[in-house]
C-alpha cells in the first residue's frame, strides 16, 4: 500500500512553514499512523534529515496527547478515534494524507505538528479539582447516587483533553473540555460545595487563554475522540449564570449597609 504524507514542516513559530510529501509504502494495512510516522521518521534519519516532530505517549487513546488534522479533520475521518487508533486501512492506496497541527490562538505553534496545549492545564488549575476536606476516604458505594447523575459524569469525565474540539470549531472554542472538567465534577455530591466558584473560575480562565465563543454549531463534538455530548455546554452555562448571580448578590449585599439601600430593592 502506497501513501503520501503532505506534512506540515516549520522550525519553530518564527520561521516560515510549508508542506512537504513523503511518498511512503505502508507494509500492514493494522499499522496506526503514528507508527506510520515513525517509519517515516526512521527513513528520514538514515537520509540525515530532521524528522517530523509530533507528540505521543500511551498509544492507547487514553492520555489524549496525540492528535493533529487529516485532510481537515481533527483525528482524522473515524468517529470516536484518536490518531493513535487510527489505523491505515481506512485509507486507501494512492492516497494524499494532509497533516497539519492545531490551529488556534491559545495553542500556540512549536513545531511541525506540536502546538503548546498548557492553556488546558491553567483552565483545570482555576477550578477543576474538588478541595473540600473530607476526612479519610470514604468506600465507593458509601454515598448513593442515582445511575443517571453517575452515568452524566462518568460521560463527562471521559474528556482526554486533546484539544480536537478546540480545532475543529470556527470559533476556536473550549467550551466543551471546559463544560466537561466542570461537569463531571459538579454532577457528584463531593463536587457540588465548590460548585458555583468553579464555574466562575474555570470560566474566566478559559476566557483569559483566548478562546473564542461557543455558537453551538456542533463541531466539536463531532470529532471529540470520546464523544462527550453538548449537554456539557449547557451544564457550563447553567453552572456560571448561577454561580455569578450569587457572587453578584453576595456583592451587592455587603455594600448595601454602606449604601442604604438592600438587594433587589432601590
Amino acid at each position: 500500500m502506497k501513501l503520501t504524507l503532505s506534512i506540515w514542516r516549520q522550525k519553530n513559530p518564527g520561521s516560515k512553514g510549508k508542506f512537504v510529501s513523503y511518498p511512503v509504502e505502508v507494509p500492514n494495512g493494522e499499522m496506526s499512523v503514528l507508527e506510520c510516522l515513525d517509519v517515516l521518521n526512521e527513513t528520514l534519519s538514515e537520509r540525515g534529515e530532521e524528522p517530523v516532530a509530533f507528540e505521543h505517549d500511551c498509544r492507547e487513546g487514553i492520555c489524549g496527547t496525540c492528535g493533529f488534522m487529516i485532510n481537515g479533520v481533527a483525528h482524522g475521518p473515524m468517529p470516536a478515534t484518536t490518531i493513535c487508533q487510527l489505523t491505515m486501512r481506512h485509507f486507501k492506496d494512492g492516497e494524499e494524507l494532509v497533516m497539519e497541527p492545531w490551529r488556534s490562538r491559545a495553542f500556540p505553534f512549536v513545531k511541525d505538528l506540536v502546538v503548546d496545549r498548557r492553556s488546558f492545564d491553567r483552565i483545570i488549575q482555576s477550578g477543576g479539582y474538588v478541595s473540600v476536606s473530607t476526612g479519610n476516604v470514604p468506600d465507593g458505594n458509601a454515598i448513593p447516587i442515582g445511575k443517571d447523575d453517575a452515568d452524566r459524569s462518568m460521560d463527562a469525565a471521559a474528556c482526554i483533553g486533546c484539544g480536537a474540539c478546540v480545532a475543529a470549531c470556527p470559533n476556536g472554542s473550549a467550551a466543551l473540555f471546559t463544560g466537561a472538567k466542570i461537569a463531571h465534577l459538579g454532577i457528584l455530591p463531593q463536587g457540588k460545595p465548590e460548585q458555583d466558584r468553579r464555574a466562575v473560575q474555570m470560566v474566566a480562565q478559559m476566557n483569559a487563554e483566548g478562546f473564542g465563543s461557543c455558537t453551538n454549531i456542533g463541531e466539536c463534538t463531532g470529532v471529540c475522540p470520546k464523544e462527550i455530548p453538548l449537554e456539557a455546554i449547557a451544564k457550563m452555562n447553567h453552572d456560571y449564570l448561577l454561580g455569578a448571580w450569587k457572587e453578584r448578590k453576595s456583592v451587592v449585599t455587603a455594600i448595601a449597609p454602606v449604601t442604604g439601600w438592600e438587594f433587589g430593592e432601590k
